[in-house]
């Protein structure tokens, strides 16, 4: 594993607590796990994502990783719908290694309510609640 330092966290980003991070663009965004989730789990073998048109509520499960380390669920940061699903993921799961914020997002949701936004944490405050 690497040092916090080591990692990337890219400021136009937003980030849950259980370490998703979301980028909003007007009504949608897009979702994936960060890059200390991905280094934390080690060399991701598995993802499993939602079929497009579900509808999911902030904090419901949205998919599953899994890693040569352990199984962990995805929880949505915030609510909506999903309108997009980065199959290729599927196919070639390390992607989430090599590139969390780019290749490897994973869905794209149209948002059902914005104000849930402002509870995500901004890079710096995420970055404090790492430290500990």
């Amino acid at each position: 594993m690497k040092e916090i330092s080591e990692l990337n966290f890219p400021d136009d980003l937003r980030y849950a607590q259980d370490h998703e991070w979301v980028k909003v663009k007007d009504h949608t965004a897009t979702l994936g796990i960060s890059d200390y989730a991905q280094d934390q789990l080690g060399d991701i073998v598995y993802v499993e994502l939602p079929a497009v048109g579900k509808k999911l509520p902030k904090g419901a499960e949205f998919g599953v990783v899994e890693s040569v380390k352990a199984v962990s669920e995805l929880y949505m940061p915030i609510g909506g719908e999903i309108i997009s699903v980065n199959t290729a993921i599927e196919d070639t799961p390390e992607q989430v290694n090599t590139a969390p914020y780019g290749d490897g997002w994973m869905i794209e949701i149209k948002i059902e309510n914005p104000s849930e936004i402002d509870s995500l944490l901004t890079k710096d405050a995420y970055l404090n609640m790492l430290k500990g």
